[in-house]
């Protein structure tokens, strides 16, 4: 996790005195698909999500920032491909985008220091990829708490229905594998802590 100050820190200082503040209020939209990139975007406070509406008409997350850089990479791209949305009042820094990139060419330290933002972040969309290819919403939700969670436990920080949509799932179908595995033994669940039990038990059949 890299934390807002140490990211500001890593920005060289020409390119901060060019950055403007963004204010976004709850459910507005910072951009949508087909706009042109023409700014890299700090989450100072709050949370931007990326959305994109899937093959079965389900919305699903793509990625979801509370303090740190939003859609990365879509600096080498000419237009976003999904939606930004803010899921609570977000403050933000936009920083221009041909800017942004040529201190990436001319700051050795600046470029070295966003490698590994992105590396991080390709972890992040690998663990999410595998997750969404999972069959079952009852894999999805294991795979997310051994994934995002310790020693099998995760106290989540978003809403269970926010939480469905990053899994790609309706909220009822997350409420009911979460009935399920309660039933079968394998998850304890007590408001939004969510702990794996020892005694896995084989996975119940899904809608």
């Amino acid at each position: 996790m890299h934390s807002t100050r140490v990211l500001l820190q890593s920005i060289p200082e020409g390119l901060r005195r060019q950055a403007s503040a963004v204010h976004l209020a709850q459910d507005s939209c910072l951009f949508r698909v087909g706009d042109h990139v023409r700014a890299a975007f700090l989450v100072l406070s709050g949370e931007v999500r990326l959305a994109r509406i899937g093959f079965q008409g389900v919305e699903v997350t793509l990625q979801r920032s509370r303090g740190g850089f939003i859609a990365e990479a879509s600096l080498d791209s000419k237009v976003y491909h999904c939606d930004a949305v803010a899921t609570a009042a977000s403050d933000l820094l936009a920083f221009p985008a041909e800017a942004f990139k040529r201190s990436l060419t001319e700051d050795s330290a600046f470029s070295r220091r966003w490698q590994s933002i992105l590396a991080n972040e390709v972890r992040k969309l690998r663990a999410q990829c595998e997750r969404l290819c999972l069959r079952t919403a009852e894999e999805r939700i294991v795979h997310y708490i051994e994934a995002e969670g310790v020693a099998g436990v995760i106290e989540l920080q978003i809403a269970k229905k926010a939480w469905a949509t990053e899994l790609g799932l309706t909220h009822e179908a997350l409420y009911r594998a979460l009935r399920r595995l309660q039933a079968a033994g394998t998850l304890a669940v007590s408001g939004r802590r969510l702990e794996l039990l020892a005694a896995r038990s084989e996975q119940p059949q899904t809608d």
